[in-house]
């Protein structure tokens, strides 16, 4: 039969019939008029091309046709009424939901070990897949395929159709290694530019902040390593001669900064900003918003610093 024909309010109204053996008792069930019922009841019999009820002194006796599709039908409207109300509502404790997160390196080592254990406490039975993205507006592409339910990274490009809040943000320290031969704190702007650089750019860019910073007092630095790999930064900067101007949350997870001088930076650096970020089209759904509200909270167990000011 081509389901074309088939109006789920039909089905609807031969459950209520089966379970009522009564045209007005089942338009009560289902908040109908007897007419209506009647004429759904003749709808159905000319679908079906069967009488499916029949008059008896009990009321309405089903046919053997209407007794074959009691069950399928029974069944098939339980589960969709399940599947329906799954959207209206969800419960971490006992769902085994699987999210996909994109995120970049350093939310990957601030973030995944607290939101892990947030998850065993609230939700042990969700599924959590990580893929990794490099340049900020890969996450837009990443959200508008639907290979991630969420990213966390440096804010995209603004677009109508992904939404974002920040997270947390990250202020920029100087580091040199420990025994530097001309470096010490406090250091100072002449004393920075004296040095040889490295610069970590993981979108191959040979400008960074600290550049944006110089120019607007008609200054340069000199460039001797450019990097990709954020995390390769402080081991570099342990054995060897160069400085470099690093988020601090990169220098305390690295595991070298024991290896390091940490030092303010002798410029005015605003702080990067990490932002969650989801696709217009999951927005109101239950299961995507809790998960969103769960990362908002990690950047609080993670010891992390939010917009609003430095993590409790």
């Amino acid at each position: 039969m081509d389901l074309h024909g088939i109006d789920l309010n039909l089905l609807v109204a031969f459950d209520a019939l089966m379970a009522e053996r009564s045209v007005t008792r089942a338009g009560a069930r289902i908040g109908r008029t007897q007419p209506a019922m009647s004429a759904a009841l003749a709808r159905l019999r000319g679908l079906l091309k069967d009488e499916l009820f029949v008059r008896g002194p009990n009321g309405l006796q089903p046919t053997p046709l209407a007794l074959d599709l009691a069950q399928p039908i029974g069944r098939a409207l339980t589960e969709l009424q399940q599947a329906l109300a799954f959207t209206q509502s969800f419960d971490p404790s006992t769902s085994t939901a699987s999210f996909t997160l994109g995120l970049s390196d350093h939310p990957t080592f601030a973030l995944l070990p607290a939101l892990l254990e947030i998850l065993r406490e609230q939700a042990p039975g969700v599924t959590l897949r990580i893929r990794n993205f490099i340049a900020r507006d890969d996450a837009i592409g990443m959200l508008d395929s639907g290979e991630v339910d969420l990213t966390v990274g440096v804010p995209p490009t603004a677009t109508g159709r992904i939404l974002s809040r920040i997270l947390f943000e990250e202020r920029f320290v100087c580091v040199v290694r420990r025994g530097h031969p001309t470096v010490r704190p406090p250091l100072e702007l002449s004393g920075f530019l004296g040095q040889s650089h490295l610069l970590v750019s993981p979108e191959n860019e040979s400008y960074g902040v600290v550049d944006a910073a110089l120019a607007k007092q008609g200054l340069k630095r000199r460039l001797a390593l450019t990097l990709p790999q954020l995390y390769a930064a402080p081991a570099l900067v342990a054995q060897t001669d160069l400085i470099a101007t690093l988020m601090e949350g990169v220098v305390a997870a690295s595991g070298h900064a024991e290896r390091l001088c940490i030092m303010p930076a002798p410029l005015d650096l605003p702080p990067i900003h990490f932002a969650l970020s989801w696709h217009r089209r999951n927005d109101v759904h239950p299961a995507q918003w809790w998960f969103r509200d769960l990362l908002a909270s990690v950047p609080h167990r993670a010891g992390l610093r939010t917009p609003a000011g430095p993590a409790a």
